[in-house]
């Protein structure tokens, strides 16, 4: 067997491997794991989320799973509280500890100290009959036979399954807090996936130029609104409505078909009717139907009269697409 052919064979076999292992973890979600997430769900507090090594690393991004969908989460490494940061930990705060073999010394000292501060404790683990699953009020069963490593050795499948179970728990408090896509634009302003769910198409045109012509309007007037506001289009309106709009390409079609624009006016090349979007819809709306038809601009009307021109430069500036 060549190197390529042998690289590919491990990486099937791995993910295989951590693919048996996570459909498993289904058969180990019991009423204990209802219960640790209803606790979660009804508590005033937060949740302190601890692990050590390579599980510290797991629980750090359960964290950000859970600030990020609603549940108010702390990182704190077991290392580090039995020297000082437990101070981290408020009288309502559930803490959550994660341990492979939940008989780590790091653990050992760890678990009895927050049992003394009296605060809700959720194991989650490989091992239920370890000293963290016994002194756990709640067991989450993170259960594996083996790691994807050939030794058996560094932690691969366990870490996954440890995230998974940790992913299990936010999503189901998700579900439970009513956690919308609006709540979730809330916490990811920034980016695009949060420009997703809150950018409005009226964010855009209120910053464009609102190029505008009438339908008698000469194709030089035409010429000179399209130059002056840079959109790459003029929409045509009567009595504040949308009849039309003219675009780049229509003019250049317009000059392939006609020696002369003397005497031509706006409506007789424009497009009509134009493919439009109100102005309070979301800009990723405006994007599917940009790509929808095909087309660069799109008219936006608010109150049923034009409000302006979303281009897709726009939207790719913007990051949505």
């Amino acid at each position: 067997m060549n190197t390529q052919d042998t690289i590919i064979s491990f990486a099937k076999k791995t993910i295989h491997e951590e693919a048996k292992a996570i459909a498993h973890l289904e058969h180990l979600i019991d009423n204990e794991f209802a219960e640790a997430v209803h606790t979660i769900h009804t508590s005033k507090g937060r949740v302190i989320i601890t692990g050590i090594g390579k599980s510290a690393i797991i629980a750090s991004k359960i964290v950000a799973t859970m600030n990020s969908t609603g549940t108010p989460a702390v990182f704190m490494h077991a290392a580090d509280a039995i020297h000082g940061d437990l101070g981290n930990i408020l009288d309502n705060d559930i803490v959550i500890c994660i341990s492979k073999s939940g008989n780590t010394p790091e653990i050992k000292v760890l678990v009895p100290l927050i049992k003394n501060f009296n605060n809700t404790l959720i194991g989650i683990t490989s091992n239920k009959n370890s000293f963290l699953g016994k002194e756990a009020d709640y067991v989450l069963n993170a259960f594996i036979e083996k790691e994807a490593c050939p030794n058996n050795l560094a932690p691969t499948t366990s870490t996954t399954a440890q995230l998974v179970i940790g992913d299990a728990v936010a999503v189901s408090l998700l579900h439970l807090r009513g956690f919308s896509s609006r709540d979730f634009a809330k916490y990811h302003p920034g980016g695009a996936l949060g420009k997703k769910l809150y950018l409005r198409v009226s964010d855009i045109t209120s910053s464009n130029e609102k190029p505008e012509v009438a339908p008698d309007a000469s194709i030089s007037n035409v010429i000179v609104e399209m130059t002056e506001k840079r959109l790459g289009a003029t929409a045509v309106t009567e009595n504040k409505k949308i009849i039309g709009i003219i675009t780049d390409g229509d003019l250049r079609r317009m000059l392939t078909t006609n020696t002369t624009f003397d005497g031509l006016t706006a409506r007789d090349i424009m497009s009509s009717p134009p493919k439009n979007i109100d102005n309070n819809a979301m800009a990723v709306d405006a994007l599917e139907k940009l790509e929808e038809h095909g087309i660069s601009h799109l008219l936006a009307k608010q109150n049923e009269e034009y409000a302006g021109i979303v281009h897709i430069h726009d939207l790719i500036r913007e990051g949505i697409l």
